[in-house]
């Protein structure tokens, strides 16, 4: 079974920037692909960003040049650095881990962006 531990969200003023982290519990050489979802009060989840074993990256076209996913095999660890926020970015934000064909996911965490 592996296991995520989310840490990072918080309150941010716009402009401002965050720093999502999401820890495996086992080494994240065998995740295909890691990543996070977003969903805001009375929105559709969204895809912000995924980062593959082989370091492949897409983001949602609202986080390119804002957001940055990067993973540290040494830490079984991924990040999210999330910079010159905005009031729309506020949601819970959930990472995944995705082995073969099975999703596991951390406990969200919650993202606020507000003056």
């Amino acid at each position: 079974q592996v296991q995520l531990v989310e840490s990072g969200g918080g309150l941010v003023q716009p402009g401002g920037s965050l720093r999502l982290s999401c820890a495996a519990s086992v080494s994240i050489f065998s995740i295909y692909t890691m990543g996070w979802y977003r969903q805001a009060p009375g929105k559709q989840r969204e895809l912000v960003a995924t980062i593959t074993g082989s370091g492949s990256i897409n983001y949602v076209n609202s986080a390119k040049g804002r957001f940055t996913i990067t993973r540290d095999n040494a830490k079984n660890t991924a990040f999210l650095q999330m910079n010159s926020m905005r009031p729309e970015d506020t949601a819970v934000y959930s990472c995944y881990a995705k082995i073969a064909l099975t999703f596991y996911w951390g406990q969200g965490t919650q993202v606020a962006v507000s003056s």
